[in-house]
């Protein structure tokens, strides 16, 4: 049954749908940063300094654990970054979730007093159809 919550409804189911969506981005983004986060520990785990050689063995030994650990402070952030987007997405669902439920419980209240008023007129019509036949039989 159609009321006027109706398209309301929709576009706001519509609009939960797609804050769905982005938080299951979110989460993949999340999950994709910590994989990211943990395989940059286990290459600096790898990165095994020179015991002897050359100067420039050493300087290059340093150079490689100073970008590993810039990756690392780099997917840290991004793992803040992520966490944040995934915390704003379930806030913003949950609102969406919210009004979505407002607006089918007033589509449904609607609904409700709609089949009441049918109930009632179609009760009065059955009452005058039963006082005209009694009232047929009668003469």
């Amino acid at each position: 049954m159609k009321t006027r919550f109706s398209p309301l409804v929709k576009v706001k189911k519509n609009i939960m749908q797609k804050s769905e969506q982005f938080l299951q981005k979110a989460n993949t983004n999340l999950n994709s940063a910590t994989t990211a986060l943990e395989q940059s520990y286990n290459s600096l785990k790898d990165v095994e300094p020179p015991k002897s050689g050359t100067m420039s063995e050493m300087l290059a030994s340093r150079t490689l654990l100073n970008s590993q650990r810039e990756l690392i402070k780099h997917n840290r952030e991004w793992v803040g970054f992520a966490t944040n987007q995934v915390n704003q997405a379930k806030q913003q669902l949950k609102l969406d979730m919210i009004e979505h439920e407002k607006f089918q419980y007033l589509e449904l209240q609607e609904i409700k007093q709609e089949l009441q008023k049918r109930k009632a007129k179609e009760a009065k019509e059955l009452d005058e159809i039963a006082l005209m036949t009694y009232n047929g039989k009668n003469r």
